[in-house]
């Protein structure tokens, strides 16, 4: 098959289009042939280090079913299915207490496993899901990294309500596309952040009720005045260093920071007095739930949800779509056309 590799880690020119073997059934499995993956930061990360090597990229995947492996009877050969990039032993502590972002066995599919940039990708048919009719390949693959991780920071752990106010960072990320949406679902207001008025008009689009260019303006003060000086309930932070401190600050006395990335870096200076005089909480979130992309899969099928797509790129040109993610002037999910 087909495929987009890395056998050293290192810059974008490491990626090669080539043609790699085919995958291999175990009981369980399901063969998919891959019609659309969407990039994520993840991708970037593990070709700079830490992923086995040869390696193929690529968490969200969706595609067609080609072949099934022993035991397999949920699904039909063509069945249009979108993949739940993550697996959990079942087995651990963790899992049996119902918090499966916290089994020590965790995989997630494009970086501890090979994934989706490729033609063809093995995959446990506990995995699948059905592709709603609503929703094209390049739309369903563009869902379950970004929208899970929006469903997991917002509701599992920011437990958001109508009466919420949050403060969302980088309104153009895969992410925050979902979180700005999400949040307007649930009845809470929305303050967003970003770096251009294009950018600025496509989050007003989505719902957010007030933007912020945070090249221009101070962030925190612009939190202040937007909310009569009180603060935001929840922020939303996935960019890491360059944002922390800006979240603590925007938050109400009792407010909480859910932390989901370090694109801009991972150490910072805190303020332990500021945290504990005003009982902020910090609530860190790791990848997400198969019940949380169910949820998510199910509002993206009755239209409540809407999978934002800035450009797509045949799978021969994934180092042009990383190269893109890298400059960051993208608004939506970047996706490869298989």
């Amino acid at each position: 098959m087909k495929a987009v590799v890395f056998h050293e880690y290192g810059g974008i020119d490491k990626l090669k289009y080539e043609e790699a073997p085919d995958p291999k059934l175990q009981l369980g499995d399901v063969l998919v042939r891959v019609k659309a993956a969407a990039l994520n930061h993840i991708d970037i990360w593990g070709r700079m280090g830490g992923v086995p090597l040869p390696h193929i990229s690529g968490s969200d995947i969706a595609g067609e079913v080609v072949e099934l492996g022993g035991g397999v009877t949920e699904f039909d050969i063509g069945a249009k299915v979108v993949v739940f990039p993550a697996t959990s032993c079942g087995k651990c502590e963790s899992c049996l207490l119902d918090r499966p972002t916290q089994c020590k066995h965790r995989q997630l599919i494009g970086y501890q496993i090979d994934g989706g940039y490729a033609e063809y990708v093995k995959v446990s048919a506990e995995n699948l899901f059905s592709i709603p009719s609503n929703l094209s390949f390049e739309e369903a693959a563009a869902l379950p990294l970004a929208g899970s991780t929006a469903w997991h920071m917002l509701v599992s752990k920011g437990r958001v309500d109508p009466t919420s106010i949050v403060l969302i960072h980088g309104a153009g990320s895969g992410v925050s596309t979902y979180a700005i949406q999400l949040t307007k679902v649930f009845g809470a207001k929305v303050i967003a952040t970003t770096s251009s008025e294009e950018k600025i008009a496509k989050a007003l689009n989505l719902g957010a009720d007030h933007v912020v260019n945070y090249r221009e303006k101070d962030v925190v003060e612009e939190v202040k005045k937007l909310t009569d000086g009180r603060g935001v309930d929840i922020v939303i932070d996935h960019v890491g260093a360059a944002t922390f401190d800006t979240s603590l600050k925007s938050l109400r006395r009792g407010g909480k920071l859910v932390s989901a990335g370090v694109t801009t870096g991972k150490s910072i200076n805190l303020d332990i007095q500021y945290l504990y005089r005003n009982e902020l909480i910090i609530d860190g979130s790791y990848l997400f739930t198969i019940g949380g992309f169910y949820q998510i899969l199910k509002m993206a099928e009755e239209g409540r949800l809407k999978p934002v797509i800035s450009k797509v790129f045949p799978l021969k040109d994934a180092a042009k779509a990383q190269r893109v993610m890298e400059e960051a002037t993208h608004f939506g999910k970047l996706v490869l056309k298989v």
